[in-house]
């Protein structure tokens, strides 16, 4: 019985692990390869990032950028369109990388404060999420045109309709009283062949 409750525990840890790695949160850098810097196209290369990425609740944020070169900063929409710290979150983060976990669902908006780099096209926004159960709405809508294709009725004549039942009788027939035991002798074999790899499994385990 312990190793019996050993196995059950291992498998019940084993599922939770898989689950906790499906629910992993995602860790975005920041411009990719680019990274944290002054674009040379301009806010277009961030805003052009942001389009190829899902932002939920829990996710990070890298930032790769040098220090004393860059900084990031976490601003209100206002100081976002007029590249200002004035309604600053929290303090700028003067070491790279920096990591910054999305704890709030919402608008974040990040600028760097040094000089004119904001100004430049060094400043991103993104939305971030808080459900993504949303998808879940679709199959519900999808199940709804699976229930009126049920045409019982059809169904259950075409049986009524087709009734070889005299063939099936005829080769039973060729053995009365034994054609009654193969079928059951058959799903016998094959319970019994699974009941013993079974066993050998668990013999297995607990040896």
């Amino acid at each position: 019985m312990d190793k019996m409750f050993c196995v059950i525990v291992f498998g019940v840890l084993a599922v939770a692990s898989m689950m906790q790695d499906a629910t992993a949160q995602t860790v975005h850098v920041v411009g990719d390869s680019m990274g944290w810097v002054i674009p040379n196209n301009g806010a277009a290369a961030y805003t052009n990032w942001v389009t190829g990425q899902t932002f939920r609740v829990g996710d990070t944020l890298v930032f790769n950028f040098m220090t004393n070169q860059h900084d990031v900063l976490q601003v209100q929409k206002s100081s976002f369109d007029g590249c200002n710290s004035q309604n600053a979150i929290g303090s700028p983060i003067l070491t790279g990388p920096a990591n910054i976990t999305l704890d709030s669902a919402g608008d974040h908006y990040y600028i760097c404060t040094f000089g004119s780099h904001c100004l430049n096209g060094q400043k991103l926004a993104i939305t971030v999420s808080s459900s993504t159960g949303n998808p879940g709405a679709n199959p519900p809508n999808q199940s709804n045109p699976t229930t009126p294709v049920v045409p019982s009725p059809s169904s259950s004549r075409q049986p009524e309709a087709c009734p070889p039942t005299p063939f099936a009788a005829e080769p039973s027939s060729s053995t009365p009283g034994g054609s009654a035991p193969p079928p059951a002798s058959s799903s016998n074999t094959i319970l019994a062949s699974f009941l013993l790899s079974l066993s050998s499994i668990a013999l297995t385990i607990f040896i």
